[in-house]
């Protein structure tokens, strides 16, 4: 057997309900030569036995089980240790990577070996249907960190070579809520440089139930994320007071963020 090109890798937790379509959407690719490592946080649902049974039928697929419940970081970490691949493309549980996705990013990282990342934009669903496109800036740099984050987290396909030189994901309390967002600070700040593909190649599952996961203490732990970052790209004093943007948005009622959020989908 060949060595993957492409390691694909997940992290879940209690995951029954959304899993198998995120997985099918992954072994359905028009792009073939990779492997999935999946690692199951502790679930306590059926999530290990769905996990299991694809093991099974598709030796691609590699299962990994955390004793306890460590979160999303570490079982990225532990998915990275063991890839093999020479690009690294992440996957969530609840999402759906459309046929062509893991295709058209490694063509487009072999063609442009000077981008280390590439993104795409994706539909917005949930269990009402899809809602709409949310779009992401083609040439992103550090200056789009101080509005908003350069990547959807999830659509990414990275080198494996600079996940290894930034010591992959931060697993610190302090960092638990935004592992991506701090991953983006330490990659500008080695000079890293990424690329979003103008096309939907993934549905980002979103929906009202995520805004209850909003709470002020979410938004904190994230502005000290921001402000941290912004100190360590040398952002003048001025432009720090973005990293206030998570404690405001954490007092917003919900009915507020989710006509901001419908706002920023396009239809096409």
């Amino acid at each position: 057997m060949k060595e993957p090109l492409v390691s694909v890798i997940m992290g879940v937790y209690n995951g029954q309900d959304t899993l198998e379509d995120a997985v099918n959407s992954i072994i359905s690719q028009s792009y073939q030569n990779w492997e999935f490592i999946i690692c199951d946080d502790c679930s306590s649902d059926r999530t290990w036995s769905i996990l299991e049974k694809y093991r099974k039928i598709d030796s691609r697929i590699t299962i990994l089980h955390n004793d306890k419940n460590v979160r999303l970081a570490a079982s990225l970490n532990k998915c990275l240790e063991i890839s093999k691949g020479k690009y690294i493309a992440r996957m969530d549980a609840d999402d759906i990577s459309l046929s062509q996705r893991l295709e058209k990013q490694v063509s487009f990282l072999e063609k442009h070996p000077e981008y280390d990342v590439v993104g795409c934009n994706r539909i917005i669903f949930d269990e009402n249907g899809e809602h709409g496109i949310r779009t992401s800036i083609e040439y992103p740099d550090k200056k789009m960190l101080l509005k908003d984050t350069p990547f959807a987290h999830p659509t990414i396909m990275m080198k494996k070579s600079v996940y290894d030189l930034l010591n992959g994901y931060s697993e610190t309390r302090e960092t638990m809520r935004a592992e991506d967002l701090e991953l983006w600070f330490r990659f500008y700040e080695n000079g890293y440089t990424g690329y979003n593909l103008q096309e939907v190649l993934y549905k980002y599952r979103e929906g009202k139930k995520d805004l209850k996961k909003r709470n002020l203490q979410a938004g904190i732990q994230t502005a000290k994320v921001f402000w941290y970052g912004y100190k360590k790209l040398h952002f003048p004093l001025y432009q720090r007071i973005w990293a206030a943007k998570p404690i405001i948005a954490a007092m917003v009622p919900d009915w507020i963020m989710e006509k901001y959020y419908e706002s920023n989908l396009t239809g096409e």
